[in-house]
C-alpha cells in the first residue's frame, strides 16, 4: 500500500478541485496513483468543482441560527436563485449556521469545523455539493454576536425555509429583563434593521471617513447658496443631523409607528422589560450585497454562438 502523504493530497486537491478528505479517500481507493484518483474523483462527480470556481456567485441564502445568549449569521452564494430551492443547499446553510453558533461566527474556524455526519469539514463539504448541485458555491462570510446578560434576536427576510432567506438579521440586547420580552423587542429591532438598513449603532461608531465624505458634500452644497461660513457651518451641521436619523440605528425613526427614535423605543421598553435595555451590536447580512454580479449580454452570446 503505498503512503498517502500530504503533498500527494495537496497536489490531487489542485488538479481537481475536489476536498481534502475527498482526493485521500480516491487516493487510498487508488493506492496512491494520481491519474487513477482523479478518474474515481469524475466518476464521484467530485472533479467537476475546480472548473466551476471560476463562476460567480451571487445568489444564495443567508441563514441564522440563535440560542439564547447567542447567534449566527452567514451567507452561501450559488450562481443561480434556482439553488435556493434546492433542499440540500437549503440544509447545507441551515447547518453551517447552526455549527456558526460554537465559533462565533469566524470564518475560517467555521469552514474548517466537522460537518455533522459526513468524514469533512465545511468547506470540504460545500466542494463536495458543487460536484453534486453543479453550480460554484461559495461560504463567503460570517459573524457571530453574544452577551453576557440579554438575548441575541433575529429575523429573516424573504424566509423560503426556516432560519434561512434573502436578508437576515442579529440584534445583541444586554439586559437583566424578561428573556421572553426582550425576545420580542429584539424581533421588533432585527425587522427595524432589516428594513432601514443602518449602518452603525451609535454616531460614535460611524464610519468618520464616511462622516466626513458627508460633511464635503454638505458644505459645498451649502456654499451654492452664497451664505456666510458661519451660517454654511450652521447649515452643515443641521444636515449632518440629518444624516445622522439616516444611517445612524439609535437615531433613526422607528419603522413600526413612523414617528419614535428608536433609541426612545428602547428607553421606553425598559418598563415592559423590568430592567434597562441596551443594544450592543447586531449584524445585518443581505444576500449578494457587494458582490460583482455578471451582465449577462444574450444577443452576443447568440451571435458568438453562430459564429463557432
Amino acid at each position: 500500500m503505498a503512503e498517502i502523504t500530504a503533498a500527494l493530497v495537496k497536489s490531487l486537491r489542485e488538479k481537481t478541485g475536489a476536498g481534502m478528505m475527498d482526493c485521500k479517500r480516491a487516493l487510498t481507493e487508488c493506492d496512491g496513483e494520481t491519474e487513477a484518483a482523479v478518474d474515481w474523483l469524475r466518476t464521484k462527480g467530485l472533479a467537476t468543482a475546480a472548473k466551476k470556481a471560476g463562476r460567480v456567485a451571487s445568489e444564495g441564502l443567508v441563514g441564522i441560527a440563535t440560542s439564547g445568549d447567542k447567534g449566527a449569521v452567514v451567507e452561501i452564494n450559488s450562481e443561480t436563485d434556482f439553488v435556493a430551492r434546492n433542499e440540500d443547499f437549503q440544509e447545507l446553510v441551515t447547518t453551517v449556521a447552526g455549527l456558526g453558533l460554537d465559533v462565533n461566527g469566524e470564518l475560517e474556524r467555521l469552514s474548517s469545523a466537522d460537518y455533522p455526519g459526513e468524514s469533512r469539514n465545511v468547506g470540504d463539504q460545500i466542494t463536495h455539493l458543487i460536484g453534486t448541485i453543479g453550480e460554484n458555491l461559495n461560504l463567503r462570510r460570517s459573524t457571530g454576536l453574544s452577551v453576557d446578560q440579554g438575548v441575541v434576536a433575529s429575523y429573516i427576510h424573504g424566509a423560503i425555509a426556516p432560519g434561512v432567506g434573502k436578508i437576515g438579521v442579529l440584534v445583541a440586547l444586554e439586559s437583566s429583563g424578561d428573556a421572553e420580552k426582550l425576545q420580542e423587542l429584539g424581533k421588533q429591532i432585527a425587522m427595524h434593521v432589516a428594513a432601514a438598513n443602518p449602518q452603525s449603532l451609535s454616531t460614535e461608531d460611524l464610519d468618520q471617513n464616511l462622516v466626513e465624505k458627508e460633511r464635503q458634500v454638505l458644505s459645498e452644497q451649502a456654499r451654492e447658496s452664497g451664505k456666510p461660513e458661519n451660517i454654511i457651518e450652521k447649515m452643515v451641521e443641521g444636515r449632518l443631523r440629518k444624516y445622522y436619523e439616516e444611517v445612524v440605528l439609535l437615531a433613526q425613526t422607528w419603522v413600526i409607528d413612523g414617528e419614535t427614535r428608536v433609541e426612545k423605543v428602547l428607553k421606553e421598553a425598559e418598563s415592559d422589560v423590568g430592567a434597562a435595555v441596551k443594544i450592543k451590536a447586531f449584524a445585518r447580512f443581505a444576500l449578494g450585497e457587494g458582490v460583482e454580479k455578471e451582465e449577462a449580454d444574450f444577443a452576443a452570446e447568440v451571435a458568438a454562438a453562430a459564429q463557432s
